[in-house]
C-alpha cells in the first residue's frame, strides 16, 4: 500500500519498473490521492491511471483542468453511468471518444454522442450502436 503522496511521486518518477509497477498497481487510501492531487498537479494523470484508485477520486478528477486526466477517468472500468454522462458532454474530442469507446457506457450516452461534431466519434457510436453495443 502506498503511504503518502511523497511515496507515490517516488515511486512513478522513479527509473525502476518495479517502483513504476507498484505506482500504477497498489492502493493508498483517498486522503493520500486527494494530497497527490492537490500538491502534485504534474502526477494526476498517474492518479487516474492507477488500477485501484477510489470512484471518489474519480469523480474529482472527472473535473480536472487536463483533458488528458479527464480522458483516463472516462477510459477507467470502473466509471459509473453519471460520470460517463458527465464526460460525454466535454469540450475535449478525446474525453468524448473514451466515453463512446467505454465498454459499459450506457446507450442513452451513446445516443447523445450520435450527433458529435467529431466525426471519429459519430463513427464508433455507429458502429457500436449497429453492433448492439
Amino acid at each position: 500500500m502506498i503511504e503518502s503522496a511523497e511515496e507515490f511521486i517516488r515511486l512513478r518518477f522513479s527509473d525502476a519498473s518495479e517502483d513504476y509497477g507498484r505506482a500504477s498497481t497498489e492502493p493508498a487510501a483517498p486522503g493520500v490521492w486527494r494530497e497527490v492531487i492537490e500538491h502534485h498537479p504534474e502526477a494526476r494523470f498517474w492518479v487516474a491511471q492507477n488500477k485501484t484508485v477510489p470512484l471518489e477520486i474519480l469523480q474529482v478528477l472527472a473535473s480536472d483542468s487536463d483533458s488528458r486526466v479527464r480522458s483516463m477517468v472516462a477510459s477507467k472500468r470502473k466509471a459509473t453511468p453519471e460520470l460517463l454522462t458527465m464526460l460525454a458532454a466535454d469540450s475535449d474530442e478525446s474525453v468524448r471518444l473514451a466515453v463512446a469507446r467505454h465498454k459499459s457506457v450506457p446507450g442513452d450516452v451513446l445516443e447523445q454522442l450520435r450527433n458529435d461534431s467529431w466525426g471519429e466519434i459519430r463513427d464508433v457510436v455507429r458502429d457500436r450502436l449497429e453492433s448492439g453495443q
